[in-house]
């Protein structure tokens, strides 16, 4: 099984696969693959000019369409659109490098997007702020259905993501199905945290994590003592890492694992493995801070979990795709077995019986959309039927 695409190069196929899970639609994905085809060819860095300009083209031929939708009073049309509009322009954005012009102001597009197609649409997602030093966490809201307080998970971004992606794997519906509310959240060095607010990556994520927990302890619905967390892709390392060290957490789990991200970019100077996003080594300096790839190196030196998973002490769940080419399914192995001693450790590594191999899920995300979401249902008290 693999990423579905009619490009050759990894990093766009990435990317169409994550557009097609996040709710694309395929005729409109065509249409805007066909004309850059041969762009494609020249190389996920060069051509990428081009992808974002065919993405970005259909969004605001969306945003056009949502538009008229609503001066006609159909609200709900007009919200359906505007969230595809909102998603190519995501999508057009994090595939650029920083600085590129028309960055800044696609992005702008796409939050504006999002949020209308919120407000037209009634749907159940509020964006709050996490206080945090020096600035906030912006992260979307769901909130599970029902009455008294309720479980909650923290669902933190990977290198490249944001709380938007976040909420499109639709893993917060399906934690709402199970009586779960989730908070999505642009931790700092991802979305809005490093695009508004130039907020570098912190390597010891209990420092922000912890203040999630804070917010929801101070949410009538929520039940403080039920609170969960979990990551995506770098995700999976900001997530153990906050549950070791933040004892407020109740249960966790991973969306593939990122046990020593730091050994991983001493293999990709050696040109090994696949990189997530065009003008790789630009785009993490940026998201560090750093101002070279020697400052990078150093302030990347942290991002090991070996030596802090015997801390946990909670139920914790380890997922990877069996082909994942970014990050080796080795390294679940490694965090599984360092869960020395959670009551509660599960290894799940997707094969091709089910899917969803490759990095994240991204060719078939169903399987660990579910998986994670009865994970919690069961150890944070909710309802796997």
């Amino acid at each position: 099984m693999a990423l579905y695409s009619p490009f050759k190069n990894y990093i766009w196929n990435l990317s169409v696969a994550i557009a097609m899970e996040s709710g694309g639609r395929i005729g409109e994905i065509v249409d805007m693959c066909q004309p850059i085809l041969d762009a494609a060819d020249n190389g996920a860095d060069a051509g990428t000019p081009l992808f974002m300009k065919q993405w970005a083209a259909m969004g605001r031929k969306l945003l056009d369409l949502a538009a008229e939708d609503e001066a006609k009073g159909r609200a709900f049309s007009a919200s359906n659109k505007l969230e595809r509009a909102s998603l190519y322009l995501f999508t057009a954005e994090r595939m650029q490098g920083h600085g590129h012009p028309g960055r800044t102001e696609t992005y702008a597009m796409a939050r504006e997007a999002f949020d209308r197609s919120t407000a037209l649409g009634r749907i159940e997602r509020e964006r709050v702020e996490v206080p945090l030093e020096g600035g906030t966490m912006p992260a979307l809201w769901t909130r599970a259905p029902g009455d008294g307080p309720r479980p909650a998970v923290v669902f933190c971004n990977g290198l490249d993501s944001c709380k938007e992606l976040l909420y499109w794997t639709r893993l917060p519906e399906q934690l709402a199905r199970r009586g779960i509310s989730t908070l999505c959240v642009d931790q700092p060095g991802s979305g809005e945290a490093l695009r508004l607010q130039g907020m570098p990556v912190d390597p010891h994520s209990e420092s922000w994590a912890s203040k999630a927990v804070d917010w929801l302890e101070q949410q009538a619905e929520v039940d403080a003592k039920r609170i969960g967390m979990t990551g995506i892709s770098l995700g999976g390392h900001f997530a153990p890492r906050a549950v070791a060290y933040e004892p407020r957490f109740a249960s966790g789990a991973v969306w593939g694992a990122n046990h020593n991200w730091r050994e991983v970019q001493d293999k990709r100077m050696q040109r090994e493995g696949e990189n997530p996003v065009p003008h790789y080594w630009a785009h993490v300096h940026w998201a560090f801070g750093a101002t070279d790839q020697e400052d990078f190196l150093e302030k990347s030196r942290e991002m090991n979990l070996n030596g802090h998973m015997d801390r946990i002490k909670v139920p914790f769940l380890v997922t990877h795709g069996a082909n994942d080419r970014q990050i080796s399914p080795s390294y679940a192995d490694d965090l599984y077995d360092q869960l020395v001693n959670s009551p509660r450790r599960e290894k799940i590594i997707f094969t091709a019986r089910e899917g969803g191999v490759e990095h994240v899920g991204a060719d078939n995300m169903a399987y660990g959309r579910d998986l994670i979401a009865d994970w919690f249902a069961e150890t944070l008290g909710g309802m796997t039927a």
